[in-house]
C-alpha cells in the first residue's frame, strides 16, 4: 500500500507558489524547495512542516541542492545568482554571481567541495564551495541547461541541455568525455547509485537510460504522453521515478523497463521528483502549487 499526502505550498495566499525544485536532506529530516515567489523552503520530514523561509533572490528559484554534509543548501535562481545558505540558522553565506543567464539547476559533488551550476545561457559553471571562487566554465552546449548531477564517485559530472544532448565531463578538469544525443531537449539528468547508468528526462515524453562507461542506449522508457521534467534513481537503484509535464508521477522498475505504477493527483505540470534518503518517501513539487508525498 502507497499513501500520498498534498501539501498546499503556502495557503494564505490567493495565487499559485510554483514548486520548480526538490531536494532532501541527506539524513532525510528536512526536504528543501525552491518556489517561484522567489524563496527557498526549509520542511521538517516526515511530516512536511514549515520549518524556515530562506528569502534574498530577486526572481523565481529552479534549483536547490543540500551539500553531502547537510550544512549547506545551494540555490539557483532566474535573477542569475546562486546563493549558499547555512541549513541551521537559515544564514545567508554568500551569493556566487557573474552568471549571463538564469541558473537553471545546482549540484554538489559527493566530497562537497564543488558545486556545479546549469544556466539558462548554455554554460556549466564549477565553483569551490569553501569560498564562492569559481573554477572553471565548460562550453559546448548550445541551448539552456535545465539540470546537472555529479556521478557517485564524483569523477563525471552529467549537464543535460535544450539543444537535445547530454554530455558528460571529466569533473577534474571539464574535458568532454562524450555527447549523448537525444530527440529533443533534455530537461533532467540522474545517476543511479551505483554509477552505471544515467537517466534522462526527455521532451517527447520518453525517459532514457545509457550506459555510463561507453554512453550506449540501454532503455526507452515510454509511457508520459508530454515532456519529462524530473527523473531520481530510489536509492536502492531499482526504481526511477519520473515527473511530466501531462501532470502525473511514474515510477519504473529499472531492471526491466516495466512501469509501475502511475501517480495522479497534480492539476498541473510536475517539475520535480526526489526520494527520500531511505527510499520510504517520493516526494513531487509542481507547478499547481503543491508537493505531495508518497509513503512508500
Amino acid at each position: 500500500m502507497a499513501r500520498a499526502t498534498t501539501v498546499i505550498i503556502d495557503p494564505e495566499v490567493e495565487w499559485l507558489v510554483r514548486v520548480y525544485g526538490l531536494s532532501f536532506s541527506p539524513d532525510g529530516r528536512i526536504l528543501a524547495t525552491g518556489l517561484d515567489d522567489r524563496t527557498a523552503r526549509l520542511w521538517r520530514m516526515p511530516g512536511a512542516k514549515p520549518l524556515r523561509i530562506l528569502e534574498g533572490h530577486r526572481d523565481w528559484v529552479y534549483g536547490v541542492s543540500f551539500s553531502p554534509d547537510g550544512q549547506l543548501l545551494a540555490s539557483g535562481s532566474e535573477d542569475k545568482t546562486i546563493r549558499l545558505w547555512e541549513v541551521a540558522s537559515g544564514t545567508p553565506l554568500r551569493v556566487l554571481a557573474g552568471h549571463a543567464g538564469a541558473v537553471e539547476s545546482v549540484a554538489f559533488s559527493p566530497d562537497g567541495q564543488i558545486l556545479a551550476s546549469g544556466t539558462e545561457s548554455g554554460f556549466v559553471q564549477l565553483w569551490r564551495t569553501a569560498d564562492g571562487a569559481p573554477l572553471c566554465t565548460l562550453e559546448g552546449h548550445t541551448g539552456p541547461v535545465g539540470s546537472v548531477a555529479f556521478s557517485p564517485d564524483g569523477e563525471i559530472l552529467a549537464s543535460g541541455s535544450r539543444d537535445g544532448t547530454v554530455r558528460l565531463w571529466r569533473a577534474v578538469d571539464g574535458v568532454t568525455l562524450r555527447i549523448l544525443e537525444h530527440t529533443g531537449s533534455v530537461h533532467s539528468v540522474a545517476f543511479s547509485p551505483d554509477g552505471q547508468i544515467l537517466a534522462s528526462g526527455v521532451e517527447n515524453g520518453a525517459v532514457r537510460l545509457w550506459r555510463v562507461t561507453s554512453g550506449a542506449p540501454l532503455d526507452i522508457l515510454a509511457g508520459h504522453t508530454d515532456a519529462v521534467y524530473s527523473v531520481a534513481f530510489s536509492p536502492d537503484g531499482q526504481a526511477l521515478a519520473s515527473g511530466s509535464r501531462d501532470n502525473t508521477v511514474r515510477l519504473w522498475q529499472v531492471a526491466s523497463g516495466r512501469p509501475l505504477r502511475t501517480l495522479r493527483g497534480h492539476k498541473s505540470s510536475v517539475a520535480s521528483v526526489a526520494f527520500s534518503p531511505d527510499g520510504r518517501i517520493l516526494a513531487s513539487g509542481s507547478r499547481d502549487g503543491t508537493m505531495r508525498l508518497l509513503r512508500l
